[in-house]
């Protein structure tokens, strides 16, 4: 049996400060987060303020593609 399209569905939030200075290699690594969205309420990307080990400091983080 098929799996169909499923209501929730397992998003990779990355920091939007540290891929930034990923080119420079400043940052010593990328910090990411992994969680769960509900794909009727939010169509649109996912955009959460997470805490960054990298940066030291609260961060937006974004969602990525897998």
């Amino acid at each position: 049996m098929a799996k169909g399209k499923d209501v929730r569905v397992i998003v990779i939030l990355e920091c939007t400060s540290c891929a930034r200075n990923d080119v420079n290699k400043e940052s010593p690594g990328i910090s990411r987060y992994i969680t769960q969205k509900n794909r009727h309420n939010t169509p649109g990307r996912l955009e959460l303020r997470k805490f960054c080990r990298y940066c030291n400091k609260h961060t937006i983080h974004g969602e990525i593609k897998k």
